[in-house]
């Protein structure tokens, strides 16, 4: 066990590293970095009354969830790189764990360009979607890979931008892949979100 916590901490400064040398990326290769984020509440306020939290389409998780930290860089050419910490349950009788053996998504919803005077346009539902990655006992992940919608395209350079008009970036639950089938796997609920990271250090 402890050979185990050690591998798992080792894995999570090695994705450190790397995102130490994201950070020196030139930022005309950088379309989108991503830092801090936030776990779903399943319900919203809609007219007074309660309704699911969907966003871009895609239905909240059944319950409460934690995300404790998040860094993510999307680059120009589809490629990204991100780490979660702390996908937790927040409620119902598993809180404080994964709820079982399980892999995430990414998933990045663009905004369509805005009609002055609104500076934020709509959201896009059509996703661009990661490889699916582990989600280990204590909620981290790690994911070196690639976004592209049903088509194979990478995101596009107008996806959205860092002031307003910000993109959506989804951590999701994955319907695991049915080898009889043949069906591949397929992101489902949001577990969590990240935020763009900000421009702007805090005193």
């Amino acid at each position: 066990m402890k050979m185990k916590h050690l591998l798992a901490v080792a894995g999570l400064i090695a994705a450190g590293t790397a995102f130490a040398h994201d950070n020196h990326d030139r930022n005309d290769n950088v379309l989108f970095r991503f830092d801090g984020g936030t776990g779903v509440q399943p319900f919203r306020s809609q007219a007074g009354a309660p309704v699911l939290n969907t966003v871009a389409g895609v239905p909240p998780g059944g319950a409460p969830w934690g995300l404790t930290s998040f860094q993510a860089t999307i680059k120009t050419t589809g490629e990204i790189r991100a780490r979660g910490t702390g996908v937790l349950l927040l409620g119902a009788d598993a809180i404080g764990t994964r709820a079982g053996p399980r892999q995430v998504i990414l998933s990045l919803f663009c905004r369509a360009v805005p009609t002055p005077p609104a500076t934020s346009g709509a959201l896009l539902t059509n996703a661009f979607n990661s490889q699916p990655v582990d989600l280990d006992e204590d909620g981290n992940f790690w994911l070196k890979g690639w976004l592209a919608d049903g088509t194979g395209a990478a995101p596009p350079m107008n996806c959205g931008d860092d002031v307003d008009n910000r993109p959506v970036l989804l951590i999701r639950a994955v319907t695991p892949a049915n080898p009889t089938t043949g069906t591949p796997a397929a992101p489902s609920a949001w577990f969590a979100a990240g935020f763009i990271a900000p421009k702007h250090g805090h005193d």
